[in-house]
């Protein structure tokens, strides 16, 4: 199969005309043909950490949950605690198998009582739709895949809120995960105060037929103030110095919340979910191994796959690696088997044959002050 083929088989964003036209680079992502870059990654990375930057993440998934129910079933296929949630407010949830391993990381909203938005990822999109229907029997719960029909734009940096103000006032005022109901374009949207890349920022969830409207009058806003358009590139570079974690690379059915260094979103007192005896069990006898953070300390730009060596013993492999715009140094996280090495350990991660030295750091790689 040709690559030409294999673009043209992808699914596109309603955005798709847009990202050509300003020179998006195109690659396949899950299933989508998405830009990865518009000028340099190190260039749209920058422009999100002092300014702002606007992303297609029309990919995501959203799942609507309505009904007398909503709130209990979302409470049994969430390590999270949703009962927290008052209207307007979100928070950053896992979902779990039996044996605690994670099924997804989602974003889940109290839109109003008995009414919530689950925000999910693409690869995952079908098969989370799936699991939260089958956990839905016998709950008086309606679950809505709306996916298909929205789009998704996030608008990150420290310069957002000015931005924001071209589509809504009022979002500015949202607090952080905080999440609100508004008419955009004669239309229902949503607007979220979440993120992928450590900074502040928006979400804008909106009738797919509306996506390019919506995003056009950010960059148009944004203009002055330094807003790029953003790919895939540097969202990976922001959210791994962010410490974010990669759904498939850094988490999946096979790690558990708390080897991922997640354990604050696993809320046992809560009552019973989903994972919760696994989980109780692992925090019993303790992890065998953690996703831990490292940082190179000689020149190199570490992959995904890359061997960890400590003591001449090779304990891990990094699971997420790049090379950090903001430290100037390579970085990653992978699942090492001596789960208690301290920050400041010295170790090496072994790059085309060749040791390089490299040392357990504490994470994030970056914090927003």
């Amino acid at each position: 199969m040709t690559r030409m083929t294999t673009i043209e088989s992808l699914q596109r964003t309603s955005l798709h005309a847009l990202h050509t036209e300003l020179g998006g680079r195109m690659v396949s992502f899950h299933g989508w043909e998405l830009p990865v870059q518009f000028s340099s990654i190190i260039t749209e990375h920058r422009a999100v950490r002092s300014a702002a930057g606007l992303f297609d993440v029309s990919h995501m998934g959203q799942v609507f949950v309505e009904g007398p129910g909503a709130l209990a079933l979302l409470q049994r296929v969430n390590s999270n605690d949703i009962s927290r949630l008052q209207d307007g407010r979100g928070l950053y949830s896992h979902m779990l198998n039996e044996n605690g391993g994670v099924v997804d990381d989602v974003i889940v909203s109290r839109l109003a009582e008995n009414r919530y938005l689950v925000v999910v990822n693409a690869a995952t999109r079908e098969g989370d739709a799936a699991w939260i229907r089958r956990a839905a029997e016998g709950f008086d719960v309606a679950v809505e895949d709306r996916s298909e029909a929205l789009g998704m734009i996030a608008l990150q940096g420290p310069l957002s809120e000015k931005i924001m103000e071209a589509l809504s006032t009022d979002a500015v005022a949202l607090p952080r995960f905080g999440a609100m109901k508004l008419e955009l374009f004669g239309r229902s949207a949503w607007i979220t105060r979440t993120g992928y890349t450590g900074e502040d920022g928006f979400e804008v969830i909106c009738a797919r037929e509306l996506a390019t409207r919506a995003w056009q009058t950010l960059q148009a806003r944004g203009a002055s103030f330094g807003l790029l358009p953003c790919g895939l590139g540097a969202r990976d570079t922001l959210r791994l110095e962010a410490g974010y974690l990669l759904y498939g690379s850094d988490i999946d059915g096979e790690h558990t919340p708390y080897e991922a260094g997640y354990g604050w979103v696993v809320k046992l007192k809560k009552g019973e979910f989903i994972g919760k005896a696994a989980l109780e069990k692992q925090k019993t006898e303790g992890i065998r191994r953690r996703l831990t953070p490292l940082k190179l300390l000689e020149r190199g730009v570490p992959r995904s796959g890359s061997e960890v060596v400590f003591e001449g013993e090779k304990i891990g492999t990094l699971a997420s690696a790049t090379f950090s715009p903001t430290l100037q140094a390579g970085i990653g996280v992978g699942y090492l088997n001596r789960p208690e090495l301290p920050a400041g350990t010295p170790l090496s991660v072994t790059l085309h044959g060749r040791a390089v030295a490299a040392e357990v750091v504490e994470g994030p790689f970056y914090k927003r002050t």
